[in-house]
């Protein structure tokens, strides 16, 4: 998935709570996209109502803390299962 940056100035959009789990999962794969520190290529999100499954994988625990995270922070999100592990390359 790619997202590019922004090309409107000035005030936001009006964002609406995310009524459909599409939205939802819109919205969350596009804060894990642009979190710093998290390389989210590899990242799955599907929801259930407001409920929100994190799967894939990353380099590092940390990258799993901050998937979580930013999940978290999305208005509408009630709930969080991190189902992400740690990709095995680069382990030796």
């Amino acid at each position: 998935m790619i997202f590019k940056k922004r090309t409107f100035f000035g005030n936001e959009p009006e964002r609406l709570p995310a009524e459909q789990p599409a939205e939802l999962e819109r919205r969350v794969a596009h804060s894990l996209a642009v979190s710093p520190g998290l390389d989210a290529v590899d990242l799955t999100v599907t929801c259930t109502g407001n409920t929100v499954v994190l799967g894939g994988t990353v380099a590092t625990e940390a990258e799993i803390a901050r998937a979580e995270e930013a999940a978290r922070a999305i208005e509408g999100v009630a709930d969080v299962i991190n189902q992400i592990g740690l990709s095995k390359t680069g382990r030796g």
